[in-house]
């Protein structure tokens, strides 16, 4: 078969082009799902690969624990399932935490994709259930067997036939079957929708495989890495970050290094892995290390497999950064996400003022839960409910911004609207507002984090499996600023609630969530006082705290 080159213009116009049909694809399982946390929040991913695995372009909507997992598990399931052997109408899934993404509650689905009786390519995506049954969306597992089913590398469809028996195993072993079976048709749309409007663009561009393109996307990819991080000084950095952990408080340590043309980060001297699930599989501790890196050294280059291989993470086995079969890693996430704020502490060293100050990093993701026997039996338990409810803190300080309040960074989910949450559930959300005060104080202070109050109409009692960081370890301020605002978990009547495992909401009374500010960049001395009084009338900072954390009265 004759192959023609490819023109420096067609092959701008053909990645832009592959950008728009992951973006589509991904928008398809967006407007699809059935369950809040992909509709509302876009906790999916979504992307295109070439015949030997590699990731050539993903969608802009996603997280990067999804997308940086996902594209490294397109390689799990060609050990499994080669390329050679693939049907037209194949569908292949798994939740498998260590390859996959990093837990049981999202799964991987992959499926080929044919033109003219040939493979030509394979779509991936990913999205987070709102069940996979087990103890639920807790910590409180002690072993991956607690979390739920284990989907290991598997055909979801065979030449188009749907594996009834695998869909009869799901709906057996959850909660919500509903939910969790329609988001599973849902990534399938994903993939064909992305597979139609591949080989559309295909056949305007008289492409007959993808090989050349995403060569070219690759290698260009790579190259501009290898440009920018060449321009960095070459050495090596190393810090660290206590936060609260389970048990025992967590040390985070990574060391990272820069070389000629790739960035290396260990995570050597990292605490030990827990008994609880707050493990993370290297897999996800690669995602978003990497993620963080590249935020600063070259955030203007496409993400895919070449941008990808020029950052190296490693972490020795058995450390809470990589968790070893059979831990229980269900809330990996409250590692994962910590660990741009690891790499930025190095960053700051090697390019002062570049990164950001600590943020809340971690998700305050309200995991909601009634009935089901876990608040209680019968009438007094009222309506049962199982519901994701992303929500977050506040993010760093900037080195000339103040930080961002109420923003997910680095996670990237959306928060789900309090209309949604109450749409489907007997809750109401009766306070969601931003937190006074949570900001840490500094040149440029930190975003502020929320306060949520959460009541039942149907005044039943009602459960939250907690997960939460920030409460004993608030984020740090970097350069002389001050830490954000802890953050707490209680009952409107006063009681404090543990923030990890499930808290029960007794009939009658109410949530109170207060979720942690970001960390300030700078003395609060050298704030503009324009900036203090503005953030006293705005209602960010009390007057009280003017006086004290900026020595201002403000009338």
């Amino acid at each position: 078969m004759t192959r023609r080159n490819i023109a420096e213009i067609d092959l701008q116009i053909m990645w832009n082009r592959l950008l728009s049909v992951v973006e589509e694809q991904a928008q398809t399982l967006v407007r699809t799902a059935f369950s809040t946390s992909a509709r509302e929040a876009g906790d999916i991913s979504a992307g295109v690969f070439d015949l030997q695995g590699r990731m050539l372009a993903q969608a802009v909507t996603g997280t990067p624990g999804h997308i940086n997992t996902m594209a490294r598990s397109v390689g799990h399931f060609l050990a499994v399932f080669p390329v050679a052997r693939m049907k037209e109408g194949d569908v292949y899934i798994t939740n498998d935490p260590w390859k996959g993404t990093g837990h049981l509650y999202d799964l991987v689905v992959v499926s080929p994709t044919f033109m003219d009786g040939r493979i030509v390519a394979l779509f991936a995506c990913t999205t987070h259930l709102v069940d996979m049954g087990g103890v639920g969306q807790t910590p409180e597992g002690r072993q991956i067997y607690h979390e739920g089913l284990f989907i290991p590398l598997l055909r979801l469809a065979r030449a188009g036939e749907m594996n009834e028996d695998l869909l009869a195993m799901i709906r057996a072993n959850v909660r919500e079957p509903v939910q969790v079976i329609g988001d599973v048709y849902a990534l399938i749309a994903c993939n064909e929708i992305g597979s139609r409007r591949l080989v559309a663009m295909m056949r305007e561009f008289a492409l007959h495989d993808l090989e050349m393109l995403g060569e070219a996307i690759i290698s260009r990819s790579r190259q501009g890495m290898a440009e920018a991080i060449g321009k960095l000084p070459q050495g090596t950095w190393t810090a660290s970050m206590r936060i609260d952990g389970y048990e025992a408080p967590i040390d985070l340590v990574g060391t990272l290094t820069i070389g000629r043309d790739t960035i290396h980060v260990d995570y050597t001297g990292t605490s030990g892995m827990s008994s609880y699930a707050i493990n993370c599989p290297l897999c996800y501790t690669e995602a978003y290390t990497t993620f963080g890196v590249n935020c600063v050294v070259a955030p203007h280059i496409p993400n895919n497999t070449g941008t990808l291989d020029a950052v190296r993470v490693t972490a020795p086995e058995g450390t809470i950064l990589s968790a070893t079969f059979p831990a229980a890693v269900y809330a990996r996430s409250v590692m994962g996400h910590m660990l741009p704020d690891v790499v930025y502490g190095c960053l700051d060293q090697a390019l002062p003022d570049r990164v950001p100050a600590e943020g809340t990093s971690n998700l305050w993701t309200l995991n909601l839960i009634a009935g089901h026997g876990l608040t209680g039996v019968g009438r007094a338990a009222g309506s049962p409910f199982m519901v994701n409810s992303f929500h977050s803190g506040g993010a760093g300080a900037r080195p000339s911004q103040d930080g961002l309040s109420a923003t997910p960074f680095p996670s990237g989910v959306r928060n789900v609207p309090v209309e949604a949450t109450e749409a489907i559930t007997p809750l109401v959300i009766w306070r969601k507002e931003l937190r006074q005060d949570s900001g840490g104080a500094g040149r440029q202070r930190g975003g502020l984090g929320q306060v949520m109050e959460i009541g039942s109409r149907e005044d039943a009692a009602f459960g939250i499996f907690a997960r939460f960081e920030r409460v004993k370890y608030p984020a740090r301020g970097r350069h002389g600023g001050e830490a954000g605002g802890a953050g707490r978990l209680s009952l409107k009547s006063g009681t404090e609630l543990k923030p990890k495992g499930l808290a029960v909401v007794p009939a009658g009374d109410r949530l109170m969530v207060e979720m942690p500010g970001g960390g300030g960049m700078g003395p609060a001395g050298q704030r503009d006082p324009g900036a203090v009084r503005r953030d006293v009338r705005l209602g960010y900072v009390s007057k009280d705290a003017a006086r004290k954390m900026y020595g201002m009265d403000v009338t």
